[in-house]
């Protein structure tokens, strides 16, 4: 919704103007550590209905936070996001962050691990003290959690201990943390028990559905217009396909439309043109293919109207 008037207008940039400032102190304290990013550069991901209601949700607890606790309930701070590679998790953590206006502070926990007795443990430690030094509102994700939430085995070789140690750190840190904190992980299966439980909601991302793929399609094919029914044939034939993936083989579409000439590809014939970008664009080994991909054949299926796609008209 747009401001509508002048007060609006400098409560959004004494906002905008508060989350830069944290952003950059987070940078400084934490260095390379993290990535943080600001919510300015956050995109809205396309979502399905159940995370839709999930996220939703969400917000509008920590809005309510102060009405729950009037009825002894605590508002959760902590969330995990789990399903297969490339499905937009640090894109949902981003939206969420940008929502609440803060920044959203990404560290790799597989960045966190060191060979050296104690190191791993050290590390985290060093995180949650800077955040805590820092105090700013953020959110923090960390991604691939499982680097350090692996289940705890009763193997007594020294990487196991190490890792144990690491795990009884890392646990006792997220229960004392007070801000908001996402995890995701592709292997939410290995997770520790106890780490599963330190999540006020476990989030599955899973691969977007129809109208999803569609949306996802259309929107990374702007500026140009490759025609709804382009696009629905694209849809159909990309079930299973990860976001990442169908932004892909969009961007490669548009790739090819720039420079086709300057590379000499076959700009008269669109199916060889999605022939060439579905080469360079492969789905994650873990996935079974997508139709497309399981059978090249179907670039036969996209007959855009134009050829090369004309640009839409800017609103």
């Amino acid at each position: 919704m747009r401001p509508t008037n002048l007060s609006d207008l400098r409560r959004r940039g004494s906002k905008t103007a508060e989350a830069a400032s944290a952003a950059q102190q987070l940078r400084t304290e934490l260095g390379t550590l993290v990535d943080v990013r600001e919510p300015k550069d956050a995109e809205e991901p396309i979502l399905g209905e159940v995370v839709r209601a999930a996220i939703l949700g969400w917000l509008h607890e920590i809005n309510a936070a102060e009405e729950l606790r009037a009825v002894g309930v605590k508002p959760r701070s902590t969330a995990l996001l789990y399903g297969p590679p490339g499905t937009g998790k640090t894109t949902l953590a981003h939206h969420l962050a940008a929502r609440l206006g803060v920044p959203l502070v990404i560290v790799k926990a597989e960045q966190l691990v060191e060979s050296s007795l104690g190191g791993t443990g050290r590390r985290i430690a060093e995180l949650f003290d800077g955040l805590a030094k820092v105090g700013a509102p953020c959110i923090v994700l960390m991604d691939e959690i499982d680097a350090i939430g692996t289940e705890r085995t009763d193997d007594n070789q020294a990487c196991a201990r190490e890792m144990n140690a690491a795990l009884t750190t890392l646990l006792q840190r997220i229960e004392g943390f007070g801000g908001r904190l996402i995890a995701a992980t592709n292997r939410h299966d290995k997770l520790d028990k106890a780490l599963w439980r330190r999540f006020g909601l476990q989030i599955s991302v899973d691969l977007p559905g129809e109208d999803e793929r569609f949306a996802i399609l259309k929107r990374y094919g702007m500026p140009y217009d490759f025609g709804d029914e382009a696009i629905d044939a694209l849809t159909e034939v990309t079930r299973g396909a990860a976001p990442s993936l169908l932004r892909q083989v969009m961007e490669g579409l548009k790739r090819a439309v720039v420079l086709g000439d300057r590379l000499r590809l076959p700009m008269n014939d669109p199916q060889a043109i999605l022939r060439i970008v579905i080469e360079e664009a492969r789905p994650h080994p873990d996935y079974k293919p997508p139709p497309l991909w399981a059978d090249v054949r179907l670039v036969s299926t996209f007959a855009p109207e134009a050829w090369p796609p004309a640009r839409e008209a800017r609103a």
